[in-house]
């Protein structure tokens, strides 16, 4: 049996050896061009990392693709290759909800590639921080979630700094309830960031309403806490697990089986136009009738169409609101830039937090 399977396995590796040949040393030819670029790149003083240009040279060969590799398998593929080249030109690090273990750090390794270098933050203030002193070049943050909604010291921290959003993406997320004996004997609380036992509040309330809740500043955090005390259970994902040591009590326990987090990357540069973007912007009107009405209409007349409308208060005692607002488009186009250009002369207040590509 073996002899068969060996006999007719072999010329398909030696196919499969001699292409990986041909592979290797096309991989090493781009990343010899990338060098040239990132030379180039030194000189003229450019960013090393365009989200712009990446999206494009994914989407293009996406396009040029017969199969049998998906659109998904070849956007992977490419974003590992590029974080590669991307190291080689000139290393750069990215900030992150910590410890190590988080949906921030799995997120910040989705967009930017296993190359990048992380530095776990104790908060999200502290990710911001990091990014406005210059100690990481961006910052990855969770900005809404599919069932406990939007994330509002993120949402803050964006209206109150200078920093743009350069890129998101939106990652499925799969709570697991973790302990060290991989059961509930002598657990007494559940730990968990206050937006994760939001989204696993309900399988809690059915299964384990004998577990005292306590919000944590990550689910990471969490299971560092459950890793070093028998009573503690945390909730958490895979890569939590995996690095802590912990076993799966009760896997899958969030509310929403199709749960997702979105995160959005931020830093200093503006990024360009890939083709396919969205501009995110924050907007107050005065307190007067129909004043939203009149916020929307030249959205509607330039063909620009809103995504997302979010409203917070401005907690200033006036019962005054800023709108959190996401519109298909970069803000560089003919139609976004006259309806921002209208908009800026009705809106009380406005601010643009940068035009991105729109996550798949």
């Amino acid at each position: 049996m073996d002899d068969e399977l060996n006999s007719q396995l072999k010329p398909l590796r030696e196919r499969i050896d001699a292409i990986d040949t041909q592979l290797i040393a096309l991989l090493n030819q781009r990343a010899a061009v990338a060098l040239e670029v990132g030379e180039i790149k030194k000189h003229f003083n450019a960013p090393v990392f365009r989200p712009e240009r990446e999206q494009q040279v994914i989407a293009r060969l996406q396009d040029m693709s017969m199969g049998p590799l998906g659109g998904d398998h070849i956007s992977a593929i490419w974003r590992e290759i590029m974080s590669a080249s991307r190291e080689l030109e000139q290393p750069f690090r990215a900030a992150y909800l910590g410890p190590v273990g988080t949906y921030s750090e799995q997120a910040m390794h989705l967009y930017f590639g296993q190359s990048i270098e992380g530095l776990p933050c104790s908060s999200i203030d502290e990710v911001f921080r990091s990014v406005d002193a210059g100690a990481a070049e961006f910052g990855v943050v969770p900005v809404e979630n599919s069932t406990a909604g939007a994330v509002s010291r993120t949402l803050d921290l964006l209206l109150q700094t200078k920093l743009l959003i350069g890129g998101e993406l939106a990652l499925p997320i799969h709570h697991n309830l973790l302990t060290l004996s991989g059961g509930l004997t002598g657990v007494t609380r559940v730990c968990a960031h206050a937006q994760s036992l939001a989204q696993c509040q309900r399988w809690l309330a059915t299964h384990a309403p004998h577990l005292e809740c306590l919000a944590m500043s990550s689910n990471a955090e969490a299971a560092r806490l459950a890793a070093s005390d028998p009573t503690v259970a945390a909730i958490a994902g895979d890569r939590a697990a995996v690095h802590y040591g912990l076993q799966v009590a009760y896997a899958l326990i969030q509310d929403d089986p199709h749960n997702r987090t979105r995160f959005v990357m931020i830093g200093k540069v503006p990024v360009g136009s890939s083709g396919r973007d969205q501009t995110s912007l924050i907007v107050s009107v005065k307190n007067e009738p129909g004043a939203v009405f009149k916020l929307l209409g030249p959205l509607a007349r330039h063909g620009v169409s809103m995504t997302r409308f979010e409203s917070r208060p401005a907690r200033a005692g006036t019962w005054e609101y800023y709108f959190y607002i996401d519109i298909e488009g970069h803000r560089d186009s003919a139609a976004v830039a006259a309806a921002l250009a209208e908009l800026e002369e009705k809106a009380a207040f406005l601010k643009i937090l940068g035009s991105y590509p729109r996550a798949s």
